[in-house]
């Protein structure tokens, strides 16, 4: 059986050799080149489609991914800009509250001051009236700043060092 084969390979090769099979090689080479054009023809359109068919393949691809993305950068965005329009009008809002607590302790220290201010009246009048009117208040303030200078020592057992205003221990009994 390969023998078979082999012989009649041999003699189509003579053959062709001789020429006795011209037609059907022609006909042979003819269809082989009509394939080669068609083939070539088919090559040349696709090479031509290709590249926009491909670039129009990736802009519908592009805008179909990029689409959503888009809308949540500009959602994103519009949030940015709604936090930061809050972020001014808080800090517009604790500016004018930091300046309403300064007047309110502008006030207080105003309502201190004016207090101690008439205490202080009230007591020079006070002195003026125990002291009479022979004595100023100057007079008697120097006095009862120098009574109340050793205040802590006529609290002390010491006799040496009581003040005016305490009893002896030897005054006591009589």
């Amino acid at each position: 059986m390969g023998g078979d084969a082999i012989d009649r390979a041999t003699e189509r090769l003579q053959a062709l050799r001789d020429g006795a099979d011209d037609a059907a090689t022609s006909a042979a080479l003819e269809r082989a080149r009509r394939q080669l054009e068609a083939f070539a023809e088919t090559a040349a359109s696709l090479e031509a489609s290709l590249p926009a068919t491909v670039g129009e393949a990736l802009r519908d691809g592009l805008r179909a991914e990029t689409l959503p993305v888009a809308r949540q950068l500009a959602e994103v965005r519009g949030l940015q800009s709604q936090v930061l329009r809050r972020l001014e009008r808080l800090e517009g809002e604790i500016a004018a509250e930091r300046h309403a607590r300064v007047d309110d302790l502008a006030l207080l220290v105003d309502l201190v001051a004016s207090g101690w201010r008439s205490v202080n009246e009230r007591l020079a009048r006070l002195e003026e009236a125990i002291a009479g009117p022979a004595v100023s208040s100057q007079k008697i303030r120097p006095r009862l700043r120098r009574d109340h200078d050793d205040f802590p020592a006529r609290l002390s057992d010491d006799p040496s060092r009581s003040g005016p205003h305490q009893a002896k221990p030897g005054a006591a009994a009589a």
